[in-house]
């Protein structure tokens, strides 16, 4: 199996990571794919439980929607599926953490039988965060988290024994010290790394709860435990992974011969940094945000093109419909974002955060891209602007690696982003 290859290979202190693709962004989904797809290598794509869930999520889509989804496109590029692995992250009761606890957990069981029942068999049992009657006035307690997390894993094991399949058994990822959803809200370069001690407590009870609920089985498919390595971005700062920081939980990991570590947002690190990553045994990468931050780029890039090609009347107006967008509906960035109208109007359509990837699925957004797709694929685009405004495009354009297509450019650049992470020893 994938992760016990991984394993096997972090005990002989053989580098070697998988990188965690976290998105729902179509372009994203095909551009790994197409880099993978000469490969052996598995891709791991992961949806998160406010992207995905029973209810819809905001995108719309159910766990087996996403599957069918991702399906599609793989048929497209002529993707082999089994090659796929799908993994579930954040799960468990955070999008309502408003409610009781009894309401809460509930609908977080539900939202693991959903998933398994798709499909998926990477699970994150995430219930790190405080519910409507815990006492806020403290951190939650480890053992309430780590008890919670058992109590997901034993109804994810009793929904696969009932599904008639011999697909590969679920595998878990346990941990409690997951950074904000999306990057953080401020700029920080005092970011705390896990606590070595806290590591050990939380993989200690978290084996505890398990065993008290039976689930000794269970335990020898939990492969990782998500820790802070010190690495985070915020709107506008990236800050590095500094692995003399990370020392003491690399020496701790080292001591759990089944276990990695895995790093929840690497987006936006370098690839030295990366290396020194996966070196320490950070054999899980997740990346998400950088990855729509790239089609963004592209996207305002080929609007770039739009205007020297078009009439006001004929363009999409790309940048002005999804900050219109943005601005009636505020939900997913009103939080994210600080300081005067201008800083917050930057911010909206630039930040690390890229809060704007929520808004992508808009129907007028989306009508709004498909014109401007429209537009430039009728269009033969002059070599020249491809060099003014996407000139690692240009580059690519020139030596026959790519051709004049909107969706070739857009493909492109996001690969510019997988690559970064092909070249940390990436293989699986």
């Amino acid at each position: 199996m994938l992760f016990d290859n991984l394993i096997n290979s972090k005990n002989k202190n053989i580098p070697k990571s998988i990188t965690s693709i976290c998105s729902a962004n179509k372009f994203v989904i095909k551009a790994a794919m197409l880099f993978e797809k000469n490969s052996e290598n598995r891709l791991l794509i992961e949806s998160t439980s406010n992207q995905v869930d029973q209810f819809g999520g905001y995108t719309g889509m159910t766990p087996s929607d996403f599957i069918n989804y991702v399906k599609v496109i793989a048929d497209e590029v002529k993707f082999p599926i089994e090659r796929i692995v799908f993994g579930g992250d954040h799960l468990g009761p955070n999008v309502w953490q408003d409610e009781s606890a009894k309401s809460a957990m509930q609908k977080a069981e539900e939202q693991i039988q959903a998933y398994i029942s798709a499909g998926f068999r990477k699970i994150h049992l995430d219930t790190s965060f405080s519910l409507g009657d815990d006492d806020k006035s403290k951190p939650l307690a480890t053992d309430i988290i780590t008890e919670r997390a058992a109590r997901l894993c034993s109804v994810a094991e009793e929904t696969y024994s009932k599904l008639n399949t011999i697909s590969e058994k679920p595998v878990y990822v346990i941990g409690t010290e997951v950074p904000i959803p999306g990057g953080a809200q401020e700029n920080d370069e005092s970011l705390v790394v896990t606590n070595a001690e806290d590591l050990v407590e939380t993989i200690e009870l978290s084996k505890k709860a398990f065993y008290k609920r039976g689930l000794q089985d269970a335990w020898e498919r939990v492969i990782a435990v998500v820790v802070q390595p010190g690495v985070e971005f915020s709107d506008t700062q990236v800050i590095d992974y500094n692995r003399k920081n990370a020392s003491k939980i690399k020496d701790k990991i080292e001591r759990y011969s089944n276990l990695l570590l895995e790093a929840h947002s690497t987006d936006y690190q370098t690839k030295e940094a990366l290396t020194q990553m996966v070196e320490d045994h950070f054999g899980i990468l997740k990346v998400g945000p950088w990855l729509t931050y790239a089609f963004r780029e592209a996207i305002f890039a080929l609007a770039k093109i739009e205007e020297e090609l078009f009439s006001v009347k004929e363009r999409s107006n790309i940048r002005s419909e999804i900050e219109s967008a943005m601005v009636e509906n505020p939900k997913y960035w009103k939080k994210h974002y600080r300081g005067t109208d201008r800083e917050i109007a930057f911010a909206r359509l630039f930040s690390y955060s890229d809060r704007i990837r929520y808004y992508w699925n808009n129907p007028i957004v989306q009508e709004s891209v498909d014109k401007l797709l429209s537009n430039l694929e009728n269009y033969q685009i002059p070599e020249m602007l491809i060099g003014q405004y996407l000139p690692i495009q240009y580059k690519e354009l020139r030596n026959g690696k790519i051709d004049k297509s909107p969706e070739a450019l857009i493909i492109s650049k996001i690969t510019e982003v997988i690559s970064v992470y092909e070249s940390t020893n990436f293989g699986n």
